[in-house]
């Protein structure tokens, strides 16, 4: 491969990191063609990119960005695939769905400014909650107490008036 070929894959992988806030490293060294066009698909389905890559020219990347990811250098070994999304648990509940005996395998993560490594991670990345389930657990929570206000309120006043009405028939 040319030099300028590398640099121009450089730059693609590095802006794409760039354009998306999460990624994983998948490894997908024991699938089959079949089953890399299925994962494809399933990607494609979720909003998910998948790129596979030279784990040089991915280390090439991460060095030209402002963020520090060498704690991922070690895991970039064998084959390498990149899975890209905006929401940080999509991939891993895609992982853990298709995944069979292990294949694919996570071999790390970078999701919410935090690093995953290795496979046993990747319950822990599925509980990540995205943004927007976090902002329908906190309007859940700020309309339970005023659910309970109006619920006690309207039993209340049903009460008082049914003893009203009680005493008024006396």
């Amino acid at each position: 491969m040319r030099k300028e070929d590398k640099n121009t894959i450089i730059e693609l992988i590095a802006t794409t990191v760039k354009e998306y806030g999460h990624f994983y490293l998948v490894d997908l060294t024991a699938m089959n063609a079949e089953a890399t066009n299925a994962l494809r698909r399933a990607c494609f389905k979720a909003d998910i990119k998948l790129m596979v890559v030279k784990n040089t020219l991915l280390q090439k990347a991460f060095d030209t960005l402002e963020e520090d990811f060498t704690p991922l250098y070690k895991t970039l070994k064998g084959s390498t695939a990149v899975m890209f999304c905006n929401t940080a648990n999509a991939p891993a509940k895609l992982i853990k769905n298709v995944a069979k005996d292990g294949i694919p395998g996570l071999k790390a993560a970078y999701a919410e400014e935090s690093f995953y490594i290795g496979a046993q991670q990747l319950d822990a990345l599925v509980s990540i909650k995205s943004k927007n389930e976090v902002i329908a657990d906190i309007i859940a929570l700020l309309q339970s107490p005023a659910k309970n206000v109006i619920s006690a309120l309207q039993s209340g006043g049903n009460t008082i008036h049914g003893v009203l009405q009680t005493l008024s028939e006396r």
